[in-house]
């Protein structure tokens, strides 16, 4: 949210200069990302004096440009090249001296230095209207009026240049009071009066108006529970033009490009005050009459922006005497109710509206404006009358319109302020400190806060309606420490933890080892949104309310939000990546589910480039390895699989006691190029709690390293092409031999010198007697044994 300095001032006078403003409002929470400065003409016209061309002669070396000689007072002569075709010899003009800094519309500048222009020397710049951000006007230099402008003189000294110092302030959803000017005053001041800092702030109150006429309108609100309040106005013979240079430049400093006078009237009420507010073409509502309701399901509106609108018959409707919709309530306008040009009469709307339906159809329209975004988060009920009152003041002012009869107002139930008890051992309690009870009192009153009585060990108070987010006690103390000073709370000297030692039982000790051991192999840790939009959103937990259409579900996996991490990081130039997440994925079939994974990404070069290795592409056998890296911990019997699955071209299922712990694979180039990434990706996913359950906790035993060599012996096997060597493996492992010690696959192959529908698998088989050397018999017993076993249960054959 952006906040004017000047048009702070407005409110809080005071001398405090911008920056120490800056820091008093990151104090009180209203915290300053950064501070602008805005200037009506950019560069504020420094450098530029006004000259008197003494000679313009043709360039000798350029048919286009000519050579001059400018006097710039105080008996400087400037040597200028000049290619406007309106220069002329006796013209007043506006000179950039040398060092001066020239700005383009879109904030960029190019200072002027001394250069040779084909081979003329030239000293400065002859300027016209459009460079120096005075108009528009570009088709040559802008001659100046000799009777008016004294050579010498800075230019600036003609013009009035309002300059001014802008807040961007990272205001929090809860501080609805303090989205205007208004309001971040009354906080600021609530500060500096509790600390004995010079201020005067005054409390806005309704106008006295004075109307002419009668106009014969009249509103209608059929549910108070949707519009609490509503206040209307007709005004006459109003004349819509262009605003005030004032008014223009309050707008324009905070981002916002002027319209019509009343638009802007409406604009800076809405900004200044915080109430927004609402203009309708008098003309065009039938029947003299404004009606609040609901819409009609399946009806047809178009807004402001020309985009035409299904109602679905729950969004509140501004509507006329015939139920024609002129406006989505706190929303957005009616393309054919707006003010115009042809505008002569206005309806002026002020209201509070419910805020919880405000919220819901602009979540459902996909709307978001400056008015929604108020409403939605609950405006000050009080203030709608007075806001009304100041804007007609400026409107009958500015446009010279005519208030047409006394306001037309709807407020059956008036909105209490909350009630609430504050105890002083609980401000003590929360704050570590105590605080005097006067001073407690002093800050309540800065905040507008009302103390009804006092009671034993505390104090019965009132917070104004316009303070949404302050409904508890904890709230109260909140409010008092922000204006007390978080500065002011000693941190405590010694500070005592009991540490938590984790057991191989506990999963987050799994977690963080896996994740140490990750971050000691070059893996960076990532955290992605759970919350994302879904291409198919089968099985997926969607939001009943959602903030925006890509956050409407609950994702299903990691891989998405990896792959934009991947895409993020490449098109910065950094393509070698290794990522891994911790975090929950969702599903919904017969009940919602949850399961908490640790995926890994990779993609690009294994190794950073260098001369003395060949370049190494990552692939599926790289990102294997990390995984069994990381089951080894586990310390159980991993069986490996194929897998189909629609993420990967390539994928690989492990398990172990018939429960799947990861999946992983190639990622298909479809995939990755939805998501912008052209280079191959390697994805893997753990499922943790599978991962934890099945870990072998606490049955690690150190052996000594045997004294006797481990023998190997090859086996060539020729079995059916529908045999898997994960199956043969899983038999190898169920030989009841104590000296088969492990089971290698070291080749495979498939060609035109096997039988037609065969192949082989080339296994190693390593064998060891910890107490002594294998001898040649008990070695050929263990290799029988596992032939056997493969001829009976494949049909295997053994290859020369």
């Amino acid at each position: 949210m952006k906040i004017s300095n000047s048009w702070l001032k407005d409110y809080l006078k005071t001398d405090l200069k911008s920056e120490k403003t800056g820091e008093y409002l990151t104090d009180i929470g209203l915290e300053v990302e950064g501070i602008e400065k805005y200037e009506t003409i950019k560069g504020g016209l420094e450098g530029i004096i006004v000259g008197k061309i003494l000679t313009c002669e043709q360039h000798p070396n350029a048919d286009k440009l000519k050579k001059t000689t400018v006097d710039t007072g105080n008996g400087i002569i400037l040597n200028i090249i000049c290619g406007a075709p309106n220069v002329a010899a006796g013209q007043t003009v506006p000179v950039a001296t040398v060092g001066t800094k020239i700005y383009s519309k879109d904030g960029s500048f190019f200072e002027i230095k001394e250069a040779k222009i084909r081979g003329e020397q030239s000293q400065g710049m002859i300027c016209s209207e459009d460079e120096l951000g005075l108009s528009d006007h570009a088709d040559g230099i802008m001659v100046l009026e000799e009777s008016i402008f004294t050579v010498g003189t800075p230019l600036l000294d003609y013009f009035e240049i309002v300059q001014d110092d802008v807040f961007e302030i990272g205001l929090t959803p809860n501080r609805t009071d303090a989205m205007s000017h208004y309001g971040v005053a009354r906080d600021l001041n609530a500060f500096m009066s509790t600390h004995g800092i010079s201020c005067d702030f005054e409390k806005i109150e309704a106008k006295d108006l004075r109307f002419e006429g009668n106009s014969e309108f009249s509103i209608e609100v059929e549910d108070s529970g949707l519009c609490p309040r509503y206040v209307g106005a007709v005004i006459h013979d109003v004349q819509i033009k262009e605003s005030p240079a004032w008014l223009q430049n309050r707008l324009k400093a905070i981002g916002l490009a002027p319209v019509n006078n009343v638009v802007d009237i409406t604009n800076f009420i809405l900004h200044g005050l915080g109430q927004p507010l609402h203009a309708f073409d008098a003309d065009k509502i039938s029947g003299n009459k404004v009606k609040i309701g609901l819409s009609k399901a399946g009806e047809k509106f178009k807004t402001l922006d020309g985009t035409e609108r299904t109602l679905n018959g729950s969004e509140l409707m501004i509507k006329d005497g015939d139920n024609s919709p002129l406006c989505i309530a706190g929303v957005f306008g009616g393309a054919l109710s707006g003010v115009s040009e042809t505008t002569k009469n206005i309806f002026l709307e002020s209201a509070y509206f419910n805020p919880v339906s405000v919220r819901k159809t602009a979540k459902l329209h996909g709307l978001s404006t400056d008015a929604s975004f108020r409403f939605e988060r609950g405006v000050d009920p009080n203030i709608t009358k007075t806001a009304i009152t100041h804007a007609i003041e400026l409107i009958t002012k500015i446009t010279g319109g005519k208030l047409a009869e006394p306001l037309l107002e709807h407020y059956p139930n008036k909105i209490e302020d909350h009630y609430i008890i504050l105890r002083f051992s609980k401000i003590e309690q929360i704050l570590g400190t105590k605080i005097h009870i006067e001073t407690v009192k002093s800050i309540l009153k800065s905040l507008e806060i009302t103390v009804l009585n006092t009671i034993a060990n505390g104090l019965e108070i009132s917070v104004p309606a316009y303070r949404a987010d302050v409904t508890r006690e904890i709230d109260v103390i909140e409010e008092i420490l922000r204006i007390y000073g978080y500065n002011k709370i000693e941190s405590q000297h010694k500070m005592a933890f009991t540490p938590v030692k984790l057991t191989p039982e506990d999963q987050d000790e799994l977690e963080n080892s896996w994740a140490r051991t990750l971050q000691g192999n070059g893996f960076f840790e990532v955290m992605n949104n759970s919350l994302t939009s879904l291409a198919d959103p089968t099985n997926a937990v969607k939001l009943l309310n959602p903030l925006s259409s890509d956050l409407a579900f609950m994702r299903t996996s990691m891989l998405e939000g990896l792959l934009e991490n991947a895409a993020y990081n490449i098109n910065r130039k950094s393509p070698d990546l290794k990522f891994f997440e911790l975090g929950k994925i969702y599903h919904k079939k017969e009940n919602y589910l949850e399961r908490k994974q640790l995926a890994l990404l990779i993609t690009g070069r294994e190794k950073a480039e260098n001369w003395l290795q060949p370049k190494s592409s990552t692939d599926f056998y790289y990102l294997k390895g990390y995984v069994k890296l990381l089951l080894d911990r586990l310390g159980i019997e991993i069986e490996e699989n194929a897998l189909e699955d629609s993420r990967f071209s390539d994928a690989l299922e492990m398990s172990s006691e018939g429960k799947t712990i990861v999946k992983m694979g190639k990622v298909s180039k479809k995939l990755a190029q939805h998501f912008d990434v052209d280079q191959d990706c390697f994805y893997a996913e753990i499922e943790l709690e599978t991962a934890q359950k099945l870990r072998a906790k606490g049955n690690f035993k150190f052996k000594e390293i045997p004294k006797f060599n481990k023998l190997r012996r090859d086996l060539a096997l020729l079995v059916d092409k529908e045999i898997s060597y994960s199956a043969l493996r899983s038999a190898a492992r169920k030989n009841p031999s104590p000296y088969l010690k492990s089971v290698q696959l070291f080749d495979v192959y498939e060609g035109e010198k096997l039988p037609v529908g065969k192949k082989s698998y080339a296994m190693s088989f390593e064998l060891l007697n910890e107490e002594k050397t294998l001898g040649e018999k008990e070695i050929s017993e263990v290799m029988n044994s596992l032939i056997h076993q493969f001829q009976k249960e494949f049909g295997a054959e053994l290859r020369g």
